[in-house]
């Protein structure tokens, strides 16, 4: 499943990427090609009118080709020359800055006229020419002393070498396919790489969401079980009286109050998780609300010979979830009680600095094994198989903390060393 996502995620990212690249590379060739072609559209106007005309008013009977060649002038290094036809495509003269055979400007006028178009290209002396024509001078037909008609007395035909412009135009377009291929390739790893982080959370989410609903259920199947069995117990015993059956009802009682706790854990998770939920963050007094904690927690730290070192700074005000916050303590001062040897020592501290306010709880005892670190937080997770429901526990206490005080905009974190103590700390800001 999470494959296919990935798939469509790169998907989708390479086909957004990739339009937008070739539509860039499309608009940069095809700017480059307008600017060549009007480049080459004004040389050719420029030397047209530069290239000197033979203006003849009539066309001479015994018209030979004549050819003017300048040897050393050149206009911005541009090679063109210029042919002058008679309207039947005889040639009546040549303007060239360059020399070449008259087999050349003969063949050049016969492609022109086999095209029968004007502004095209041909090729000649294995070079790429643009031509453009135009027509030159006039001659008056007569009859019986009267103008009948005026026509061009031919035409000027203007070359202009644009190997190099196509050359350019080429290498420009191998560069943009090259590059656009480059890119692809680069796009695809970054992309796929994106992809593969996007859906990891997502995998790790759907991952826990399984296993949640997987110890949910195994959670809820203990008590039940226990009321089934007990339950069974007392239909098998219907003629004994309530008195005599009384430990079957303690028996259903303890499971139902143990499903009631992992119930209402569950929900306050839930409730805290809300999008939706909004926290109640005033001014309060911290240093009474862990005192409170505390003394509340003092007979069961007593009944197994904890011994409670305080060192806790008083009237520090926080803007914060009063109840919330003691939640947090509250979960904390129980996870210390509960693993701490008989007759351990549990020391709190509570002291503010210029920007927060921290609160740390160390017991000592087994402590917590350091693979075992990370996934203290996790719901339902025991790094201590023999410690399972001692006490009530179903792993979600350190989930709650954890989720109240990311809501509350603090941190929480733990350290631990194997066989001689565990600290629980978190910071809430001023």
């Amino acid at each position: 499943m999470f494959s296919k996502m990935r798939n469509k995620f790169l998907l989708l990212n390479m086909s957004i990427t990739s339009t937008v690249m070739i539509i860039a590379f499309v608009v940069i060739y095809f700017i480059t090609y307008s600017n060549i072609h009007s480049e080459i559209q004004n040389k050719l106007i420029s030397r047209s009118d530069f290239t000197p005309i033979m203006g003849a008013t009539q066309l001479p009977n015994d018209a030979r080709m004549r050819v003017a060649v300048g040897q050393s002038f050149t206009i911005d290094d541009a090679l063109f020359f210029s042919i002058e036809v008679n309207p039947k495509g005889e040639i009546l003269g040549v303007n060239s800055i360059i020399e070449m055979p008259e087999e050349v400007y003969i063949k050049a006028v016969e492609l022109v006229w086999s095209k029968g178009n004007n502004n095209s290209t041909v090729t000649l002396e294995g070079r790429q020419w643009q031509y453009l024509i135009n027509p030159f001078g006039t001659v008056s037909i007569l009859r019986g002393g009267q103008q009948l008609a005026i026509s061009d007395a031919g035409y000027k035909i203007t070359f202009l070498d644009i190997t190099n412009y196509k050359s350019t135009l080429f290498q420009l377009l191998t560069t943009l396919v090259s590059v656009g291929l480059l890119m692809l390739v680069a796009i695809f790893i970054i992309s796929l790489y994106f992809a593969n982080r996007a859906i990891k959370p997502i995998a790790e989410t759907w991952e826990k969401q399984k296993q949640f609903i997987a110890d949910a259920s195994h959670e809820l199947k203990t008590p039940l079980s226990i009321i089934n069995a007990n339950y069974d117990a007392l239909l098998e015993n219907q003629e004994e009286t309530i008195k005599s059956q009384l430990k079957w009802f303690g028996y259903i009682r303890i499971g139902t109050d143990r499903m009631t706790k992992l119930i209402n854990d569950l929900l306050s998770l839930a409730k805290i998780e809300d999008k939706n939920f909004e926290a109640q963050k005033l001014p309060f007094n911290i240093s009474n609300a862990v005192n409170e904690v505390m003394l509340s927690m003092e007979a069961i730290a007593r009944e197994k010979g904890i011994k409670l070192c305080p060192l806790i700074e008083t009237d520090i005000i926080v803007k914060s979830d009063s109840e919330r916050v003691k939640q947090a303590v509250t979960i904390l001062f129980d996870n210390a009680i509960k693993y701490s040897d008989e007759n351990g020592q549990i020391d709190i501290s509570l002291k503010a600095t210029k920007r927060q306010v921290i609160y740390s709880i160390k017991n000592t005892g087994k402590g917590i094994a350091k693979e075992d670190l990370p996934r203290v937080f996790d719901r339902f997770y025991r790094g201590d198989p023999s410690r399972v429901h001692e006490g009530g526990g179903y792993g979600l206490g350190l989930s709650i903390a954890k989720t109240i005080m990311d809501r509350l905009g603090g941190t929480i974190q733990v350290t631990s060393v194997e066989n001689e103590y565990t600290t629980f700390t978190f910071m809430l800001e001023l």
